[in-house]
């Protein structure tokens, strides 16, 4: 009869991701019942929402039949739907814990979720042993993968019935041994955008990632995105964006802004639900008008209301990405990187003895490109529920010309040789695109999440020491 659990219940085991699932077996005269997956419930304990989209069945007519030691580029949800047999892994993945074994005998009420990269075998244990698998990639023909050899002495797996008296396929029998197998490496991450000031920053932060550009990967275009090597990926940071708001008003800027902001993000979205991928997105609080903030500023459900095709585009940008299962829309506000930015101009204007005149009516926060990367590790850390997020430097809002009278005195001039003007003053005689006056963006979810932003002044200080 199955070990039978009272309740569901995940244990954790010496191989990191690999995890026991002991579940709930009701019996009577007739036979038994369980429920092999129940995606709500085990997600609520921590299994991983891994999406399968395959299921195999691996009938063995005797006991003693034995498979593996495979290592498939994939997660899988491993039972029996009858029978029991010997069930054994091996972490066949770069890291510390490369060659880490763990074993359980599987029955009606033990299943097993294995994570990409851990080498899986078995044995059966009785007559007519199915062995039920769930997968989250579509298998196909011509696909290799690391193998290890069944009686690896470093493994040392102790099978019940000897190999000797075993039955083995001829293929699994000449396997390699630990010695000779190359650790399989943990998927990529893509940052979008690579060249621009949070492109970079992304880079410095996740420093294994790849990094492309448009000379490299056309987000807006349908035929490069599907040729790109997506299986390779689990996570994209889409850094990239046309930023040039004013530009975005004229007829070609306006198709260049609606293609990057809005066509390749939907391209991203499918792409990530199409290959498991988690897709963080970086938005802005232009896709507001400035006029419906709350107290604390824009919430993450406030409705959209942009005034420009830059906003109107990233907009569109966000509703596309809020389609994919798993994704963060990370809206921000005034970011200031490596490079070219209000701050860097407002210094040398000062340095240079230049009194500048400089909009007083729009408010909003700083964001540093280093705050924001670490509010984004910080949601993928602590797998934060998906969703959207504003994420910019903390402190009271200020206006663009309160940065700059504060670069000002940092560098050494008196904040009165700033001008204060009105957006409309500034804006009279140019063809500049509408704005926000109110970009302040909410923080009280990401700061739910245990996330404390830090002050925009006091990164100031440190971005101009």
């Amino acid at each position: 009869m199955p070990d039978q659990a009272q309740e569901l219940r995940i244990e954790e085991t010496p191989i990191p991701g690999l995890l026991v699932v002991h579940l709930p077996v009701h019996e009577d005269a007739r036979g038994w019942f369980k429920e092999n997956w129940q995606r709500e419930k085990m997600v609520a304990l921590g299994l991983p929402d891994f999406a399968p989209v395959q299921n195999n069945v691996s009938f063995n007519a005797s006991r003693g039949a034995t498979r593996g030691i495979h290592t498939e580029p994939w997660d899988k949800f491993v039972s029996v739907a009858n029978g029991r047999a010997f069930a054994a892994w091996v972490d066949m993945r770069e890291g510390p814990t490369f060659g880490a074994t763990h074993h359980v005998v599987l029955d009606a009420g033990t299943a097993v979720f294995v994570p990409r990269g851990v080498g899986n075998s078995y044995q059966t244990l009785t007559d007519g042993v199915a062995y039920t698998y769930l997968v989250n990639e579509h298998w196909r023909p011509g696909r290799s993968y690391p193998a290890l050899d069944l009686g690896d002495p470093s493994a040392a797996i102790p099978w019940p019935i000897p190999l000797a008296e075993a039955e083995i396929s001829e293929k699994d029998t000449t396997n390699p041994t630990l010695d000779d197998v190359t650790p399989m490496p943990p998927k990529k991450v893509l940052v979008t955008g690579g060249n621009g000031q949070l492109g970079r920053a992304l880079q410095a932060a996740f420093p294994y990632a790849d990094a492309v550009d448009l000379d490299e990967l056309d987000l807006t275009d349908p035929a490069a995105v599907a040729a790109w090597p997506w299986h390779e990926y689990h996570l994209v940071l889409n850094a990239a964006a046309y930023t040039a708001v004013d530009a975005a008003e004229t007829p070609e800027g306006r198709t260049a802004c609606w293609a990057a902001n809005a066509t390749a993000p939907a391209l991203l979205a499918k792409v990530a639900d199409e290959h498991h991928l988690t897709l963080v997105h970086i938005s802005s609080d232009y896709v507001f008008d400035g006029e419906q903030a709350g107290p604390e500023g824009h919430t993450e459900t406030e409705p959209f209301s942009p005034l420009g095709v830059y906003g109107q585009a990233k907009a569109a940008g966000d509703l596309a990405v809020g389609t994919a299962q798993r994704h963060y829309v990370v809206r921000t506000s005034w970011v200031i990187g490596e490079g070219g930015n209000f701050v860097r101009t407002m210094r040398s204007l000062a340095e240079k003895g230049v009194s500048p005149t400089v909009v007083a009516d729009q408010v909003g926060r700083l964001t540093f490109t280093g705050e924001l990367v670490r509010g984004i590790r910080h949601l993928l850390e602590t797998r934060a529920p998906y969703g959207t997020y504003h994420l910019t430097n903390g402190g009271e809002p200020t206006s663009w010309a309160d940065v700059a009278c504060a670069v000002f005195e940092r560098s050494g001039r008196r904040a009165d040789d700033v001008t204060p003007c009105t957006t409309e003053e500034y804006g009279a005689g140019k063809q500049l695109a509408p704005r926000p006056l109110t970009s302040t963006l909410d923080l009280a979810k990401i700061r739910a999440t245990g996330f404390e932003p830090e002050p925009a002044l006091e990164a100031l200080d440190r971005y101009l020491a």
